[in-house]
């Protein structure tokens, strides 16, 4: 019984050693608590820190030198990609031309019952399907699924879809993608989406769920997208409105920063984003 908990209590200390590590209450190149303390201070034995200890190693957040400890890794220790949620559609086709992505998967296949009723499509209609991977400065941290309505997606090929962004292409083909609807939730990574984010099985991942709309209401693109969350937030700007007595938040929409503008020119200028960079804006 003792052998198949120890594995879980170990993944629980790598789960809070990681989230501190994120947060930036480890900061890069600070010094973890010896093994002893980690093992005193969580109730279990050193080989269960050990374990813990192993899983951060192997993610790269942190580095073991002999005699000295365990530090945090100053290469992984960065800012992840920020989503400014206030600007969904005039970032999405950005992003893509900062970031590199893989193409994993192309074809043309008949929609789940709940992305066909979301798109608007007519039974028996099929749909583009595609699976890709984003990267940034070479790591991995989004997993994407997107569903396209297939007179939409025969106007691009496999080709032109592994090296320019979707709305890009569907805007080319000369439709106009006018709203968004999106959905963030929290999910765990299955063995697809682990092995492609170089992730373990079970991580936690944000994901969100995203329908583009053209000026009629109809659905072009259903997304499906997961994030690593050390490498990817959701960021939004909020004003305080209404009258006195009855204020409260609401989304400032459409006010983006001079700081963003002047990232998005620069790669729009072709420059590849370095890793003082990386807090870019969400082009996805």
């Amino acid at each position: 019984m003792k052998s198949s908990v120890e594995p879980l209590k170990a993944r629980r200390i790598y789960l809070l050693l990681r989230d501190r590590i994120i947060a930036g209450d480890l900061p890069p190149g600070g010094r973890l608590p010896g093994e002893p303390a980690l093992a005193a201070e969580h109730a279990v034995s050193r080989v269960t820190v050990r374990r813990a200890l192993d899983l951060l190693e192997k993610e790269g957040l942190v580095q073991r030198k002999p005699g000295s400890g365990t530090f945090v890794h100053d290469s992984r220790a960065v800012r992840p990609i920020v989503a400014d949620l206030s600007n969904v559609l005039s970032h999405l086709i950005d992003m893509g031309r900062s970031t590199d992505v893989k193409l994993l998967s192309f074809g043309y296949v008949a929609p789940p019952e709940a992305i066909a009723e979301s798109l608007g499509l007519k039974p028996g209609e099929r749909v583009q399907r595609s699976v890709r991977v984003r990267l940034i400065d070479g790591e991995p941290f989004s997993y994407l699924t997107t569903h396209v309505p297939e007179w939409l997606g025969l106007t691009y090929s496999e080709a032109e879809l592994a090296a320019r962004p979707l709305l890009e292409l569907i805007e080319r083909s000369g439709v106009k993608t006018e709203r968004a609807t999106q959905a963030i939730n929290a999910t765990l990574a299955g063995p697809e989406p682990a092995a492609a984010l170089d992730l373990e099985i079970g991580s936690p991942l944000l994901t969100l769920t995203r329908i583009v709309h053209d000026p009629s209401g109809r659905g072009v693109e259903h997304l499906h997208a997961l994030y690593r969350p050390d490498r990817y937030s959701f960021h939004m700007d909020l004003v305080r409105i209404g009258d006195d007595g009855e204020r409260r938040w609401s989304p400032a929409l459409g006010r983006p920063r001079a700081s963003d503008t002047a990232k998005i020119d620069k790669n729009k200028a072709g420059e590849k984003p370095t890793r003082g960079s990386r807090a870019i804006k969400q082009r996805s």
